[in-house]
């Protein structure tokens, strides 16, 4: 019996055909009008009055130390998500993936770190990147998803460094006060 999912007169067994009506239902986020609009909520979406100087959501979330970086860094990762699935060679998706980890490492510095994210623009970067790069489609092959998941590991390494962080600080926090109040942690 065919799944909700099929189109009228497939069956189970026709190729790709189940997959495809699953894919197709998010491709809306992967369309040029949407990720330009990902890009501006997150780099560009207020100026300060009187000024040229705008910025995002990618640089309010990260003021809340350590874990704001990496929560505006995953959100920053549907681009070179999208480019990926569009066919942006490796070169590209290693440049996207430079551009996100040092505006996740960098941001991660209090104050300073909140001031250069919302310089780098690391969004802005990677959108720019991808429409320079979608006139070189390929076809993903095997080797396309291993260099998916060394990228993702990778970026998961560079996410994990702010959280650490933050872990090894209220450690510390809590065995300096820990003399002084006579509790035990």
């Amino acid at each position: 019996m065919p799944s909700s999912d099929a189109k009228p007169g497939s069956t189970p067994g026709s190729e790709g055909t189940l997959s495809q009506d699953r894919w197709n239902r998010g491709a809306w986020l992967f369309r040029d009008r949407t990720l330009h609009g990902i890009e501006i909520l997150l780099d560009e979406a207020f100026c300060i009055p009187g000024t040229s100087f705008r910025f995002g959501l990618d640089g309010i979330i990260g003021l809340v130390p350590g874990l704001g970086d990496v929560l505006a860094g995953l959100l920053s990762l549907i681009i070179p998500l999208a480019a990926w699935i569009r066919g942006v060679p490796y070169v590209t998706l290693a440049r996207m993936a430079a551009n996100l980890g040092i505006g996740v490492l960098v941001g991660s510095i209090p104050l300073f770190g909140d001031i250069f994210d919302i310089a780098w623009k690391a969004n802005r970067r990677n959108y720019l990147l991808l429409c320079l790069h979608l006139g070189e489609p390929r076809r993903h092959t095997g080797s396309d998803w291993a260099f998916l998941l060394l990228l993702a590991a990778a970026l998961g390494l560079v996410f994990a460094i702010p959280v650490a962080l933050v872990i090894w600080l209220v450690v510390w926090l809590g065995q300096v006060l820990a003399p002084s109040t006579g509790m035990r942690y």
